[in-house]
This record gives structure tokens, sequence and C-alpha cells, in this order.
């Protein structure tokens, strides 16, 4: 089996490398990432892409249909990936979660590839008070991001597969460790706070709902979904990813992050404006088609394993959200700024990181 993953280079990919190289140790695994945080390795020793059998770099937009000959499935992450991102470059946000997206969905049918994994996102949701949503629900975007998903959720519906199936996993909000760890999700966020300065601030006043899912979860999705038969879900299947156990309060959130750093004190914002960010999310199609699959990482085990990975690296940098490491916004900015990317998220020349590498 080959498998070509979209996005290896992330912080979602790294995780996903692992996995599969467990479940699957004869397959043919291949990367292809644009390279953008690729030197964000946030733990020691070897680069979760020696796992893979070779490592494409390149733009998504560009991407050669040459390298989907003979693919059995494609696992596609690559996205320009939080809120605060998109605002800032909408129109490469468009341009990559949209029309790169629906171009290799389209290049992969064409070579004939099985199956067709999209990372979706329940942020498509927005704001949802009331009852946890289900798929067929009403949709409420709120970001450029969240519209992007859905435009490539659409767009998987309206095209002609030519036999091919498609999964759009509308994943609950990533959190969890990993060896290219990001800092700019809720949870990690407030575990980092709590190790590095003692103290976790609520920006807002706690109530807003966030389903959650840890890493290592989203990549057992994945492998359910690579495999999935095509009954009872069919040709194209829109599922909720998560547990309904983990759908919590930001509010939760932080007190069970100051419950598993002892010292930790917790700062909530009862002034703060509503944050319109809210929603509760049903994931009962996603226990009854793939029950062997379902999430496993309870809120303590995804602090726990944070905290303990935090503190293996020494971590200890108060100043953390100013940084570009874990920061993917700041990470971009510093791009911009030393003139190594365009304002359309692309590499100058002079910057682009190699074609290829044998993992």
């Amino acid at each position: 089996m080959r498998i070509l993953i979209t996005g290896s280079l992330g912080y979602v990919g790294a995780a996903l490398l692992s996995h599969l190289r467990d479940r699957f140790p004869g397959a043919d695994l291949v990367g292809f990432d644009s390279g953008l945080f690729a030197d964000c390795l946030t733990t020691p020793g070897a680069a979760p892409e020696t796992l893979l059998d070779v490592q494409h770099y390149g733009d998504l937009r560009d991407i050669d249909a040459s390298l989907l000959a003979g693919t059995d499935a494609v696992v596609h992450l690559a996205a320009v990936s939080n809120d605060p991102i998109g605002a800032r470059f909408a129109p490469a946000t468009d341009a990559i979660n949209r029309a790169a997206s629906l171009r290799l969905a389209a290049l992969a049918a064409a070579a004939g590839v099985g199956r067709f994994v999209f990372a979706s996102s329940c942020s498509v949701y927005g704001s949802a008070e009331g009852e946890a949503r289900r798929e067929g629900d009403a949709l409420n975007p709120l970001t450029a991001y969240a519209r992007s998903k859905i435009a490539v959720e659409d767009g998987l519906r309206a095209m002609d597969r030519a036999g091919m199936a498609a999964t759009c996993l509308r994943f609950a909000t990533a959190c969890g460790m990993s060896d290219r760890l990001r800092l700019d999700l809720v949870l990690n966020d407030f575990v980092a706070a709590a190790i590095a300065g003692g103290r976790v601030e609520v920006l807002s006043d706690g109530s807003p709902w966030r389903p959650l899912i840890d890493v290592r979860d989203m990549a057992r999705a994945i492998e359910w979904a690579i495999l999935r038969p095509r009954e009872p879900g069919g040709d194209v299947l829109t599922v909720n990813v998560g547990s309904a156990g983990r759908n919590h309060r930001v509010r939760d959130l932080a007190e069970a992050v100051a419950a598993a750093v002892p010292g930790t004190t917790v700062s909530i914002n009862q002034d703060a404006a509503p944050d319109t960010r809210s929603y509760r999310v049903d994931f009962s199609l996603f226990r009854e088609l793939a029950p062997e699959h379902q999430p496993r990482v309870e809120l303590r085990g995804s602090i726990g394993r944070l905290v303990r990975g935090l503190r293996a690296i020494g971590f200890a940098d108060a100043e953390f959200r100013r940084g570009d490491r874990t920061i993917r916004l700041n990470r971009l900015s510093t791009l911009l700024r030393d003139g190594a990317l365009t304002a359309e998220l692309r590499w100058r020349a002079r910057a682009a990181p190699g074609h290829s590498a044998a993992a």
C-alpha cells in the first residue's frame, strides 16, 4: 500500500507518521510538505519524517500529478492552519486550503487513487449554542479557515471522483504532545503557561465550549478512514471526530491544567466580551461507524503527556507566545520579515527547501 501524506512536517503529521508506520510497517509512506515548519522540532532525537520512505518538498498549489501515480490513499493534512493566520492571509488561505485542496483531490481521482482522507474541522459550526451539533445541522463558520473547510467538503461531494471514496474528518480541536509541538492551541497554551509561569490566564469569561481530541486519537481516526468500508458511510462521508466526554468549557480546561501542575493559579476575565466561537459537537455517528477506533486519550492523559514532554525538554519560556518555534503565525511573520516568504506564503527561490529526500 502506498500512502501520500500532505502536511507531513506539521503538528498532526508528526504524530500520524509514527502511527502509520506502526500500523502499516510494510507500506510505502510518502510525505509532501512546503517545509514552512520543518525546523520547528521541539523534541530531541530523530525527526518524525525519517519514518517515511521519501519526503517531497513543494507548494501544494503546484503539486505534480506524477506524485500520485500508484498511490492507494491520500491523507490531506496540509493547510493554513488556524484562525489568526487565516485572518492575516485570507487570499493565501483560500488558495491553499480550498483551491489547491480541490485540485489535489481531482488529480488523485484522475490517477486512480482509491481513498482521499481530508482533515476538516468542527470549527465549521462556529457559534452554535444549544444542543450538540450533528453532521447535518446548519453550519455557521466565523473564519476564513472554517469557510475553506466547508468549501472543500462541498467540492468533494460535487466533483467527478472516478470511483475514489472521500472521507471528511471534522476533527475536534487538536491537543497533546507532538515532536512539532504547537502552543497556539487552547489546551497546549494553558499547559505551557502553567509550566513556564505558574499561571493560566483565560482571556474570555471561560464559558465557551470546545471539543478536544488528542493528536494520537486523530491518527487512529485517519487509519480508520484509510481502510473504512464504503458502506454504510458511502462514497463521500463527512463525520465529526472526537468523543462526547471531551466537550469542555474553556474554564474547566484551565482548572484541569492547574490541578495537574501544582502551584498554578487561574485567572478568568469575567468582564470580557462574549467569545462567539462556542460549540458542542455530537460524535455519535463516528462512534457508530468506527467502534474500534474511538478516542482513547482523556483530558488528564493529554495534559499529563504535555506536562511530561515540556519538562523533558526543559521548557521554561514564559514569553513563548512571542516566539516563533511553537506559534505558527509568529513563524510565518519571521519568514516574511527575513524575506524568505512572499505575502502569498510562497518561498522565495533562495529560501525554499529541497525537492525531495529519502528518509
